[in-house]
């Protein structure tokens, strides 16, 4: 199986947690999971600071970092003006997110889905000038907090929307880890079959213990990418119901890439730990259990 992990920990994974981590540890995460091999990252988020704390210096994570470092990196946006500030501070790659479900949408960025398509050419246009990529990124693509199921052709729908082509990917988001394989992979196969090419990535989250399942799921039917967040951390504050991320480490040790072996699991499990105790949250990984379990013939497990 092939795709590029992307671990969202320092966005995505820090939503929830309340606690505002000092920008130089930020950025030691980043060097840290780089060095480690991991392809892309999720470094930060431009949703207001007043809403979720934990984002409130992406900015100067963003003007830290290098040009080679941010090439790695993605930044959360929801309009053309967040795609302008950061740009300003040197990020390239833009995560352009919005819910399929109006209801999501307004609790989560306070407009309707129509409001944030329209806006969709400003900000792929913004990205373009900056030299950079742009994503559509498709939150509550499986089901709405408030809404419940949400249909596939709505989704579609987007997909094929002219506002949103420029876009290199489309990011499938189970925003509340409701989804089960085959709904994934059915939805996956659809984009894939019936919808402009792009890359697809899948973003799931582990609330009912199918995260790794769907993300394999997402991968057999063509995702390109996938989403992980170390230790399972993560879930959306405007979302009741949505708990952490797949966790990175479980979705590489299903995965194997060419470049993850026993000492990066080593090494990604010690950051892990590191990162959870600064945060006082707990670990949700299982490889990350399995990787300290007193199985020593097993060449995966931490001596």
């Amino acid at each position: 199986m092939t795709a590029l992990l992307r671990d969202v920990t320092l966005r995505d994974g820090l939503q929830l947690t309340g606690k505002v981590l000092p920008v130089e540890y930020k950025i030691d995460v980043v060097r840290r999971l780089q060095a480690a091999g991991v392809p892309a990252l999720e470094i930060g988020s431009m949703a207001r600071p007043d809403l979720v704390a934990p984002m409130a210096n992406s900015l100067e994570l963003i003007a830290a970092l290098t040009p080679d470092e941010l090439a790695k990196c993605w930044v959360w946006v929801a309009t053309p003006r967040h795609v302008e500030k950061a740009a300003e501070a040197g990020a390239r790659n833009f995560q352009y997110c919005f819910s399929v479900s109006d209801a999501h949408n307004k609790a989560n960025i306070g407009r309707d889905t129509e409001t944030s398509v329209a806006a969709m050419p400003d900000a792929i246009r913004l990205a373009q000038e900056a030299n950079g990529s742009i994503q559509l990124c498709l939150a509550t693509s499986f089901t709405c907090p408030f809404d419940g199921p949400v249909d596939p052709e709505r989704v579609l729908a987007i997909a094929r929307d002219p506002r949103t082509e420029g876009a290199t990917d489309i990011v499938l988001a189970d925003t509340l880890g409701q989804a089960a394989p085959g709904e994934v992979s059915a939805l996956v196969a659809a984009v894939r079959d019936t919808t402009p090419p792009r890359r697809i990535v899948f973003h799931g989250h582990d609330t009912w213990g199918m995260g790794v399942a769907n993300t394999l799921a997402a991968i057999e039917a063509g995702a390109g990418m996938v989403d992980g967040a170390l230790g399972g951390l993560g879930g959306c504050p405007f979302a009741p119901g949505a708990s952490g991320n797949t966790a990175t480490e479980d979705i590489l040790f299903a995965t194997r890439p060419s470049w993850f072996d026993p000492e990066k699991l080593a090494r990604l499990v010690g950051l892990t730990e590191e990162l959870l105790g600064e945060l006082g949250e707990p670990n949700r990984s299982r490889t990350a259990e399995g990787a300290r379990s007193k199985a020593d013939a097993f060449e995966w497990v931490i001596r």
